[in-house]
């Protein structure tokens, strides 16, 4: 071999395996060598508060999921560890989350073996996309097809803790029927989960207010240790609710009183480590094998993963620009990838980035991803030890956890909104938000189709200004593509061509960057009717890179010119001549 080839080969080999190489797919090292005192005591601090609002918002997100409780916490500390060393963000932890979970029940109905294997496919999906770099993919999906999402979502997954809080049985999962059904069976609620369920959200709300008016300019001046307790109280607010809801159980039960639905036996200990089933087996003893299972997921095996990235990357993002740094949007991809697929060799289902818990360890003082290690051993702790406490939790105090974390997601202000910066932006979100309530891929699903289908209508319908200066100009809104052949040609012959006598035109190409092969055919065509009516068509400022496309296709007759009143004037020349 060349001695040139091999000192590029080897070359080639030392760029790949650099420091910095190794930084940017272990972003670990960029930050572990300037580790310190102070930073390790804020991430223990910010990891206990975040594991203290973790392990009662997973056995939470479970019930939604439709799978016992433990699956909750199982899928609740890889996300700490994994994130540590391939996380680019100091702030995101990652964990079930209420969308996740909605989105995970939709698609294998509360079948715990499929939603780990889900989780495996999920996150072999997202791995893949960060090792080609296909994150630009999510910026299909418009911000009122996300929003119609959540606040469907939120709307969904909030009625749906209803009949927990009401304590009632055999409610059907579809929307609709759960509906009827939560209404029509309100006279069999038990009394005290009522009760229970009802001083359970006062409590969140009233805790959720006072930290949110502790910062507030009319708060109320307190000592700075009041407002560390003050803060510290609402922050672990969802903890310290499931802790005394459980403790009141627990006495009424020992009394023999047994007033609150409670969630019940749950396994002890931590899962196995063991790789996910490729197979399950029904009731009635029938296998399923691995295609059929993948088959029945359907296009949940699409929407899972997008939506769990773009969960995640948006957290990032938002947190990114609020404390001034950057992340890498494809190593994110690959930090929630692969944290879903050794997840799923602990029997978790599909995680993402949590807003909620994220805020918190920010507000908290996270310095590094470091804090999701703490997190993740608080849970592994309460799957080691807690899991008989677990036994007495009502599940009208987890209702009341879910209600509450879901509400804000609620956003009534952006229909206002959408409509008065443009109304179109309303039929994606309605589009998403209703389709939604059937099934919740539908919903993105169709969504996306819609909002593809106004961004299709844009492109053939371009905006075409006509001014008169006894020559028409058209002053062309965009890029020309194939679309919008038939609506430029019927504008130019209608103004211009099918008038008596007809007109010459100037067309103003200034925004027009982008031209395609059937577009220059279409004005091929136009040349040649514009020539045998005597009649002007020149085009003025056109962009060099569409200027070269023209002039390799040879039009005869093509005019062009630098500015729209050189236009004019070469068009009155070419009148009078």
């Amino acid at each position: 071999m060349d001695e040139p080839l091999l000192s590029g080969v080897s070359g080639s080999v030392r760029a790949c395996c650099s420091f910095s190489t190794l930084k940017s797919w272990l972003p670990i090292l960029s930050w572990l060598p300037k580790y310190n005192l102070k930073w390790l005591r804020m991430d223990v601090l910010a990891g206990l508060t975040v594991g203290l609002t973790t392990v009662p918002q997973a056995l939470a997100y479970a019930e939604v999921a439709g799978l016992p409780v433990q699956y909750g916490l199982y899928s609740a500390f890889m996300g700490g560890f994994i994130y540590t060393l391939l996380g680019t963000s100091k702030d995101v932890t990652l964990g079930p989350t209420a969308i996740m979970s909605l989105l995970c029940f939709s698609v294998v109905g509360g079948q715990p073996h499929r939603a780990v294997l889900l989780s495996l496919l999920c996150g072999l999906i997202q791995a893949v996309m960060a090792l080609l770099r296909l994150g630009f993919l999510l910026d299909f999906i418009s911000y009122p097809v996300i929003k119609g999402f959540t606040c469907s979502a939120a709307v969904t997954i909030g009625f749906g803790q209803v009949k927990n809080i009401l304590g009632l049985q055999g409610i059907p999962q579809a929307f609709v029927l759960e509906v009827y059904y939560t209404f029509a069976k309100i006279p069999e609620a038990r009394v005290g989960d009522v009760v229970l369920g009802v001083l359970c959200l006062a409590l969140l709300v009233m805790l959720m207010l006072m930290k949110t008016n502790l910062g507030s300019d009319d708060a109320p001046t307190y000592s700075r240790f009041a407002q560390k307790l003050v803060w510290t109280v609402a922050t672990m607010r969802n903890a310290l609710v499931v802790v005394a809801a459980s403790i009141v159980a627990f006495s009424w039960d020992a009394y023999g009183h047994h007033v609150f639905t409670i969630t019940g036996k749950t396994s002890q200990g931590l899962p196995a480590f063991s790789p996910p089933p490729t197979s399950d087996t029904t009731d009635n003893g029938t296998v399923v094998t691995f295609g059929e299972i993948v088959e029945g997921f359907g296009g949940g095996l699409a929407v899972i993963p997008f939506m769990g990235l773009l969960e995640s990357i948006a957290i990032a993002k938002a947190f990114a620009s609020q404390n001034n740094y950057r992340i890498d949007a494809n190593q994110e991809l690959l930090a929630i990838g692969v944290t879903n697929i050794m997840g799923s060799f602990v029997s978790a289902y599909p995680v993402t980035g949590s807003f909620g818990r994220t805020a918190v360890n920010s507000q908290t003082g996270v310095y590094t991803p470091a804090g999701g290690i703490v997190t993740s051993a608080i849970v592994l702790l309460s799957l080691a030890y807690l899991m008989p406490a677990f036994y007495y939790i009502p599940k009208a105090s987890l209702a009341a956890v879910i209600i509450c974390a879901v509400a804000p997601m609620v956003d009534y202000r952006v229909v206002a909104k959408m409509w008065r910066i443009r109304k179109l932006d309303l039929l994606p979100f309605a589009v998403t938000f209703l389709m939604s309530f059937w099934q919740v891929q539908y919903g993105i699903i169709g969504g996306v189709a819609m909002s593809g289908v106004l961004l299709l209508y844009n492109m053939a319908r371009p905006r075409v200004k006509v001014s008169d200066h006894g020559i028409l100009v058209m002053e062309l809104g965009s890029g020309l593509s194939f679309p919008a052949t038939e609506y430029l040609s019927h504008i130019i012959h209608t103004q211009a061509l099918q008038v008596s006598p007809p007109r010459s035109v100037v067309l103003d190409c200034h925004h027009v960057s982008v031209i395609d092969y059937t577009i220059i055919s279409e004005i091929r065509d136009l040349l040649s009717q514009f020539k045998l009516r005597g009649v002007c068509l020149v085009f003025a400022r056109l962009q060099p890179s569409v200027l070269e496309v023209l002039f390799a296709a040879e039009l005869q007759g093509f005019r062009h010119t630098d500015s729209v009143e050189a236009a004019l004037q070469e068009s009155e020349i070419l009148l009078h001549e």
